[in-house]
C-alpha cells in the first residue's frame, strides 16, 4: 500500500518561506499570487495489507517523526 502524506504549518503560524516566496513570485510580476503557504509532501510504501492498520501505522508515523503536532497538521491518503 502506498502512502501520501501532505504536511503543513497550522494556520496562524507564520511561514517565512512562504513570505519570502510571496515577495519573489510579486517581483516577478505574479501580482495575483497571496498566502503562500510552504510544505512538506511525502510518499512511501507501507507492507500492510490490511487498512486499518496500515492508516493506524500511518497517523503513529506522523504523530511521531513526520509532523510536529504543535505547530503543524497532515492529512494522508493510502492507495
Amino acid at each position: 500500500m502506498k502512502a501520501k502524506i501532505h504536511v503543513t504549518l497550522k494556520q496562524g503560524i507564520l511561514d517565512p518561506q512562504g513570505k519570502a516566496i510571496e515577495h519573489a513570485l510579486d517581483s516577478l510580476g505574479f501580482k495575483h499570487a497571496a498566502n503562500v503557504r510552504v510544505g512538506k509532501y511525502m510518499e512511501l510504501d507501507i507492507a500492510e495489507q490490511d487498512k486499518a492498520k496500515a492508516e493506524a501505522e500511518v497517523k503513529a508515523m506522523c504523530e511521531k517523526l513526520l509532523a510536529n503536532t504543535i505547530i503543524e497538521e497532515y492529512r494522508y491518503e493510502l492507495q
